[in-house]
């Protein structure tokens, strides 16, 4: 193969649709609240994962949703993510499962996915075996094809957490970590997003 047809080749070549992609895909934080998060296991951790794919759907043009489960009573999404300069839109709910509040922002004339609907949802969040298990679970009857971010999502109990990621991918979620989606986003070397997201994950 010449160095002149390789990168006309490379260029049609046909992705595979279980890859994730920032052209069709959002970033869905469930419930990252001040008052929540110092009861969950590895809340450090798993903050940092979520910042991780902050920075990369910054990056690379990622739309990104917060969820607040009863802000009044359990407080505002901790500082870091709220504060954080990627765009993003928030909304508040009562129901555990976050989906139908997600379904009518995705509806809105507000929001970039309303244009053109992105079928990946990357979720990431607490609680893993609450918020988190029935927003996914509700967004694949929806049609959407999600994914759950297993070192970014967790619970009080690490034996919740296993649980529910168990469930999650016996019901046909897709689990991966955090790491692989901003890669995956990437898809390619060589660019200032690759470098951009190089230098997240050292």
């Amino acid at each position: 193969m010449s160095e002149s047809t390789q990168p006309e080749n490379q260029a049609n070549l046909r992705r595979s649709p279980e890859l994730i992609s920032h052209r069709d895909s959002q970033l869905l934080i469930v419930d990252v609240q001040q008052k929540l998060m110092p009861a969950i296991h590895n809340a450090d951790g798993i903050e940092g994962r979520i910042i991780l794919l902050l920075d990369a759907a910054a990056a690379l043009g990622v739309p990104v949703v917060v969820s607040e489960q009863y802000p009044k009573g359990l407080g505002a999404t901790v500082d870091s993510i709220a504060h954080h300069p990627v765009s993003r839109h928030r909304f508040e709910k009562i129901r555990f499962s976050a989906a139908e509040e997600f379904q009518a922002l995705n509806a809105s004339f507000d929001t970039v996915a309303a244009a053109e609907r992105r079928e990946q949802v990357i979720i990431v969040g607490i609680e893993a075996h609450i918020c988190v298990l029935q927003t996914a679970m509700d967004l694949l009857v929806q049609g959407y094809r999600v994914f759950v971010v297993e070192d970014a999502v967790s619970s009080r109990r690490e034996s919740d957490r296993r649980t529910a990621v168990n469930r999650l991918r016996d019901s046909g979620v897709v689990i991966c970590t955090a790491e692989s989606v901003a890669f995956e986003w990437c898809e390619k070397a060589g660019t200032e997003e690759f470098r951009a997201i190089s230098r997240l994950v050292r």
